[in-house]
């Protein structure tokens, strides 16, 4: 049944639409009718769908935000006002800006011969070869409504055996002077044997009532390794629905840190697939919410191909009336066999009025694996809070050191050391309450 929250984005498509593709490359175009058409057939999934059933997505959609479809500039120039503080990354820096990539970059020099890192409009023999493969609109409504919107994004291209040494920094900022809603893009595509690290910082520049939807489409061919991170440092009023799909072929690894430090509503959708042998997967989250912040993470991981080995691990910290939610599912296809799989989702709650959902599942078709899961939810250890009071702690001290601790683990698993250990002072502040926005950011001022 087609409700309100629906109806508005249909109306708008039917009479947007000549304006949309007029402003997009062709191979978005190609598929945009018909992700329209799977969107206005199924509408936003109910709770009553298993993959959404901690997120109301309809609600998020529900309010009437603004649209740049008129691809009107942005009076920003990032390099002047934007100052990340993040020192001695040394990382090759972009920016997209609401859901546009800043063609005026400055890091070109910075990339080994054949690496392309630009927009979506540019390069349409790979554009049309790889995007919306594996993003399935008919499977996601929120993708179909990405799909079908979507007029820029970011294209990451790393040819065969070319390693990238230097950190690929992606900033995306919203800014606007109005509320608006976003459709951002990522296609990143490593041919055999390349090698990159990317970073995602997602920012909120004004106080205004941000949606924003992203897809990110991730090939990794034959012993490539990607080291993907998102970092989302906004503010109260930011709605995020993030889904990105990885696809990894035979002895390919790739690493995926989702970080939540600051946020209104996050919902963060991973769909993994091994489609080759010997292929391996890290997948760690951090979550660190108070108020009346709201994150989910929904992970799917598929083992299709034998000899390929997945571990997943989320912590949450949850503070004041904030809710997480965590659904992990580990899918062993046929003839995957010698799978071995670890998830594991652990969860403090530092108030009775705090709340955590957690459901990890294995579904497991292949005779031969090594397959675990595991969630706990508890609160603060009463017998350590009294152990470091009666050696003069403060309670409210005692309390930042065990979340520390708690959440450390996932930090740690970084390979950026710059990036880890600007994090451990982050996640510090943050629990004291000092952290309201990336310190040295002046958008933020």
């Amino acid at each position: 049944m087609i409700t309100s929250s629906e109806q508005q984005y249909i109306e708008l498509y039917e009479q947007a639409r000549q304006m949309i593709s007029s402003h997009a490359p062709e191979a978005m175009n190609a598929v945009r009718d018909e992700a329209f058409r799977q969107f206005a057939s199924s509408g936003f999934p109910t709770r009553k769908v298993e993959r959404y059933k901690y997120t109301d997505i309809a609600k998020l959609f529900a309010p009437n935000y603004g649209l740049n479809l008129n691809r009107l500039q942005i009076p920003v120039d990032p390099y002047k006002t934007f100052s990340c503080d993040v020192p001695n990354l040394s990382t090759s820096l972009y920016f997209v800006v609401n859901d546009a990539f800043y063609r005026d970059n400055k890091a070109k020099g910075h990339l080994p011969e054949g690496v392309i890192v630009g927009s979506l409009h540019d390069h349409p023999e790979l554009i049309d070869k790889y995007y919306a493969k594996l993003a399935k609109t008919a499977e996601d409504a929120v993708t179909a409504l990405n799909t079908m919107l979507a007029q820029d994004g970011m294209l990451v291209y790393v040819p065969k055996n070319v390693k990238v040494d230097r950190a690929i920094q992606v900033v995306n900022i919203l800014r606007s002077d109005v509320d608006l809603m976003v459709n951002r893009r990522v296609l990143i595509i490593l041919e055999e044997g390349a090698e990159i690290k990317m970073l995602f910082c997602d920012h909120a520049a004004d106080d205004k009532n941000f949606l924003a939807t992203q897809v990110i489409e991730a090939f990794v061919g034959e012993n490539a390794q990607l080291d993907l991170y998102c970092l989302e440092e906004t503010h109260n009023k930011n709605v995020r629905v993030s889904n990105v799909y990885i696809d990894q072929q035979r002895d390919s690894r790739v690493t995926h840190n989702v970080i939540t430090l600051h946020n209104g509503v996050t919902r963060n959708k991973l769909d993994l697939t091994f489609s080759g042998e010997g292929a391996e997967c890290h997948c760690y989250g951090c979550v660190i919410a108070d108020k009346q912040q709201y994150v989910d993470n929904n992970t799917l991981i598929t083992h299709r191909a034998p000899h390929c080995t997945s571990n997943e691990l989320y912590k949450y910290v949850l503070d004041d009336k904030a809710t997480g939610a965590f659904a992990g599912r580990v899918l062993v296809e046929h003839g995957a066999q010698k799978t071995e799989s670890q998830m594991t989702n652990q969860n403090l709650c530092a108030t009775k009025e705090a709340r955590m959902y957690t459901q990890p599942m294995l579904e497991i078709y292949a005779d031969d694996v090594k397959c675990a899961h595991g969630s706990t939810v508890g609160q603060l250890n009463d017998a350590a809070l009294f152990y470091m009071r009666q050696r003069g702690i403060s309670l409210s001290e005692a309390k930042v050191l065990l979340q520390n601790a708690f959440i450390n683990e996932v930090i740690d698993k970084m390979q950026l050391e710059p990036l880890r250990d600007r994090l451990h002072y982050l996640v510090e502040k943050r629990f004291r309450g000092e952290l309201n926005k990336c310190e040295g950011c002046k958008l933020c001022k």
